[in-house]
């Protein structure tokens, strides 16, 4: 080994760590120079179950979401919904829906994108289907409303019309305007 041999490896050495200081001290700074957002406060979750109480504390209904978002106007956004009742509530309806909102101090759920209630219940005769693009569901009172297009499907007979109040308790349904049907024996 020459005497240029350790000089070498102490030169190479220093500059090996002068680089790794200097790379590493860039790097902070880059990270430095873009904080974080802190005016988001939101949260998300995927999978979501949130569970609707009634005025007694007790549970009322579920909403079942792939993807639930709060939003900062203290809204929450979900995607790929469902909406069903507790069993003790005897309510057999079911909501399903592509999106749908709620907002914190209002009990109202707004859906939209293929909104299908369906009730498949002992009560109903046979399986009923409602189908629209957009309904206010209030869970609390069992009020599902509508001023958009809607399809009713009870059996092999189909109603269709502009507006609908159901009261999904009583399974009554009232249709505003419109109402066009094909009833066959």
């Amino acid at each position: 080994m020459s005497s240029r041999a350790p000089t070498t490896i102490v030169i190479l050495s220093l500059a090996a760590i002068g680089s790794w200081y200097l790379a590493r001290s860039n790097s902070s700074t880059e990270i430095d120079a873009f904080p974080a957002d802190s005016t988001q406060h939101g949260y998300y979750l995927k999978n979501a179950r949130i569970l609707g109480t009634g005025k007694d504390g007790s549970l009322l209904y579920e909403i079942e979401a792939e993807r639930a978002e709060q939003q900062e106007d203290k809204r929450i956004d979900f995607s790929k919904v469902q909406i069903r009742y507790s069993p003790a509530s005897d309510v057999p309806w079911i909501v399903n829906a592509d999106n749908a909102s709620l907002k914190s101090d209002n009990p109202m759920i707004t859906l939209h994108g293929h909104v299908k209630i369906s009730n498949s219940g002992a009560s109903s005769n046979g399986d009923t289907e409602i189908r629209t693009q957009y309904l206010e569901l209030n869970p609390e009172r069992y009020i599902a409303e509508t001023d958009r297009r809607v399809q009713i499907r009870f059996g092999s007979r189909s109603v269709t019309a502009t507006g609908m109040l159901a009261s999904l308790e009583d399974d009554r349904i009232e249709l505003k305007a419109n109402v066009r049907g094909k009833i066959a024996p």
